[in-house]
């Protein structure tokens, strides 16, 4: 152990310089002017792979001519008895307008004090990028010519776009990819003080609702008060979607979920949680939610329905008087374990249907199938080895663990189509801060922590080779 964090820091210098030549490569996958930037980083990844000792290292196209790659990877154990592992990530990166809020360029990676700056420094490419550090660091502490377990890779190029065609590569390659477990580092920590492994995210189903009413926009002297508002009557609709203690009130919302355990609640209690900075982060000044639930409790572990925008009629300078033809809304439920995208839209579509008022007409669209919940057991073999991996990396002397506390996400990502498709649990290993600027500008990560996460996924394989999976 003393000889893995001996190796990580004497090898951070070209580790970091290595990080920055990825992090100029624009790979914005949702900007079609960058598609061959999201690709040159794909092949940027493949050939680091390559001469990194991956015998196995292949870009993979994505479905619908979309150009945006994915790299895969393997490292075979060459010990029969040896666990799978895959570790998800990805390579492609938000947008970084606006971009006069940068004290330095997105794409010219800066350190200032302790910290790198870059688009992707820590929404992927420095949590992806610590991998290769930590197995060097595997290796030449074990003198192994190969991993501990069998090491696949799947980091993909369009997450930041929905991971439109993930699922249905996934689906092509199962085979290729099948594992015991994954590791995801595409996720944070509660602090740099307090580290903490994610055990859950949330699922997700987005909705728009459109009422339709008079056949053009009506002046409302003459006919408002006699005929249906299509505003009005959309607003009275969705003010029926809590009840007076904030709970849902779609038939069979909560039927199924994985409720709360005692020792999830405990959990969730011990973290250092300050309700009023996290306001101030909130941008609001009181929590609301429903009820019998921690502001904590209610952000991950409890599913939610959100009206996100609302729109419609006269919205410019100036009164206008009329009865508008059209409204609209979009809304976003967020799913718990237990908890299908499907149902909750099946359902989400009835409600509607049946608080129609005569005279409006509605329609429900929704966007994709959604992304299912995912949760990891918290005595899962797999999620013990990532805890004593970050233990003895943020422990003063590795060989005395440190007590790491669990977290979850309230968040949504394909975590669940990895879980389902390769039938094998997920488990997450990252290391990002709150205040790393993930989408926005002046993104970073602590060049310590990415240390720190290369030393963890060190301890992890040698952990999981030990341990086993049952």
């Amino acid at each position: 152990m003393a000889q893995i964090r001996q190796f990580v820091t004497d090898n951070a210098a070209e580790f970091f310089e290595d990080l920055k030549d990825w992090l100029r490569i624009p790979s914005i996958s949702s900007d079609p002017d960058r598609v061959a930037d999201v690709r040159a980083s794909a092949q940027w990844l493949a050939a680091k792979l390559r001469a990194d000792g991956f015998p196995v290292v292949e870009v993979w196209e994505t479905g619908g001519g979309a150009g945006l790659p994915a790299v895969f990877a393997e490292w075979p154990s060459g010990d029969p008895d040896a666990p799978t592992v895959a570790v998800y990530g990805h390579h492609d990166v938000q947008p970084v307008t606006p971009l006069e809020l940068w004290q330095t360029g997105p794409f010219e990676p800066t350190e200032r004090d302790g910290r790198l700056y870059a688009r992707g420094a820590a929404d992927d490419k420095g949590q992806v990028f610590f991998h290769t550090l930590g197995l060097k660091a595997h290796l030449a502490a074990t003198g192994r010519t190969a991993p501990a377990v069998n090491l696949k890779l799947i980091v993909e190029g369009e997450e930041e776009s929905g991971s439109p065609h993930f699922p249905a590569l996934l689906r092509e390659h199962a085979d290729r990819l099948a594992c015991d477990v994954v590791v995801v580092s595409d996720t944070g920590m509660w602090a740099k003080g307090t580290p903490t492994s994610c055990t859950g995210m949330r699922g997700l189903i987005a909705a728009e609702v459109d009422f339709t009413g008079p056949h053009g926009d009506v002046h409302s002297g003459s006919f408002g008060g006699a005929i249906p508002n299509p505003i009005t009557e959309l607003v009275r609709v969705l003010a029926q979607l809590h009840d007076g203690e904030r709970k849902v009130t779609l038939p069979g919302f909560y039927d199924g979920i994985v409720e709360l355990s005692e020792v999830d609640r405990e959990l969730f209690a011990k973290l250092p949680f300050d309700e009023q900075e996290w306001l101030g982060n909130a941008k609001s000044t009181a929590p609301v939610g429903e009820a019998g639930y921690s502001t904590l409790e209610r952000v991950w572990a409890r599913p939610t329905a959100e009206i996100n925008g609302i729109f419609g009629g006269h919205t410019g300078p100036g009164g206008k008087t009329i009865v508008p033809s059209e409204a609209h809304a979009k809304l976003s439920f967020r799913l718990v374990a237990g908890q299908e995208p499907v149902d909750v839209a099946k359902a989400f579509e009835t409600w509607i249907a049946e608080r129609v008022p005569a005279g409006i007409t509605a329609a429900v669209r929704f966007e994709g199938e959604g992304v299912r919940p995912c949760l990891t057991p918290l005595d899962h073999p797999a999620l013990q080895s990532v805890s004593r991996a970050l233990g003895r990396a943020f422990a003063e002397d590795p060989a005395t663990p440190r007590e790491i506390l669990y977290t979850r996400e309230g968040g949504s990502g394909p975590e669940a189509d990895l879980q389902d498709v390769l039938g094998a649990p997920v488990v997450f290993l990252g290391i990002s801060l709150p205040d790393d600027g993930w989408h926005g500008p002046n993104e970073k990560v602590d060049l310590d922590l990415l240390l720190k996460g290369a030393e963890a996924a060190a301890y992890l394989w040698e952990d999981l080779a030990e341990h086993g999976l049952r």
